[in-house]
């Protein structure tokens, strides 16, 4: 029997089950396709990770070349059963699937934060902030047990050496180049053109981050999860935080989770993104973590981070690419230098 008919036998333990194919989620950009499930009454979602079917994936070098994924690296080791109580990952179990994996999820489609442009609740915003503080400080200085996602790597996952490797894998295949990897030299190009003075810096860093990884090294690192935006956050009405997609996890800085929260969430959220980042600081206080000898610094970097990831999606909105421009432009010079 495969390992995951395997795995969903051992779940169901008797019960009847169903399984059919499931409409492509909006907010799923990486084209990892997914399943329902069902075992008995209970809904659950099965996705398929492949580096052979998700250019993300590619991207951050994670399960290429026979390695095990990320996700399954976390999900064997024991981390994600060691998130704080405030989380729910809801996943059920992993399975490997040929060359990918595949995870079975409880179906919480009902908790996920609705998709579309209006700001979400300052009461939900604030709580997400504080729950990612919470898993920042129950992991305070966390080593991996095993190989996750480095620096060098995250940073560069949308840069111009990505959508070069995607177009000239698709061309090779005779096949679309994937969505996002499309936008990205455009994207890019448009940058350069609503920002000369500082596009090329960032650009340079995105195509290799070593500069920023090593300043960010020379600060306080725990657990991040790497990818907070909307899409993969939902509230169960108890107040837990639903966080989903394990892919960007890592050890580094507590602010590079904040600073691509910021950039990715940047059109839904209900304060000004100083008032977030002070209320991550503050949340980050209140549980145990002294911020004092190294927090302005590491907001820079984090910042520098985020923007280095997304800031080609920024040239169209002035006031949102002035904000990032006057926050990283000094420390962007310094990294670049």
């Amino acid at each position: 029997m495969p390992p995951l008919d395997e795995l969903i036998a051992s779940l169901a333990d008797g019960r009847p089950v169903r399984r059919a194919a499931l409409a492509k989620n909006a907010d799923s950009l990486s084209g990892s396709p997914f399943e329902s499930l069902w075992i008995g009454d209970q809904p659950h979602v099965i996705k398929h990770l492949s580096a052979e079917t998700d250019w993300l994936m590619r991207a951050l070098d994670d399960g290429v070349d026979g390695r095990p994924a990320y996700a399954f690296r976390l999900w064997r080791s024991g981390v994600l059963n060691r998130m704080p109580d405030c989380i729910d990952h809801a996943i059920v179990g992993m399975a490997p699937d040929g060359d990918g994996l595949s995870i079975v999820m409880r179906d919480i489609t009902p908790t996920l934060v609705p998709s579309g442009s209006e700001p979400i609740p300052l009461a939900q915003h604030r709580r997400f902030l504080d729950h990612m503080a919470r898993v920042h400080a129950a992991f305070w200085e966390f080593e991996p047990p095993e190989p996750l996602l480095d620096d060098v790597t995250r940073f560069g996952a949308l840069s111009m050496r990505t959508a070069d490797r995607e177009r000239a894998r698709a061309a090779a295949r005779g096949v679309p180049i994937d969505p996002v990897p499309s936008l990205l030299p455009r994207g890019w190009a448009e940058l350069r053109a609503a920002a000369p003075a500082i596009a090329d810096e960032i650009a340079a860093l995105a195509q290799d981050a070593a500069p920023l990884a090593r300043a960010l090294a020379e600060t306080p690192a725990t657990f991040v999860h790497g990818d907070w935006k909307l899409g993969n956050l939902g509230s169960h009405p108890d107040g837990r935080t639903v966080l989903l997609d394990w892919a960007w996890t890592g050890r580094t800085g507590p602010c590079v989770d904040l600073g691509w929260y910021l950039a990715v969430n940047c059109d839904r959220l209900p304060e000004p993104k100083e008032s977030a980042i002070d209320a991550l600081r503050g949340s980050l206080e209140q549980a145990g973590v002294d911020t004092g000898p190294w927090w302005d610094r590491q907001v820079e970097l984090g910042l520098v981070g985020g923007f280095a990831l997304l800031g080609w999606s920024k040239a169209g909105d002035p006031d949102e690419l002035g904000w990032w421009l006057r926050r990283i432009g000094p420390t962007v010079r310094e990294l670049t230098a």
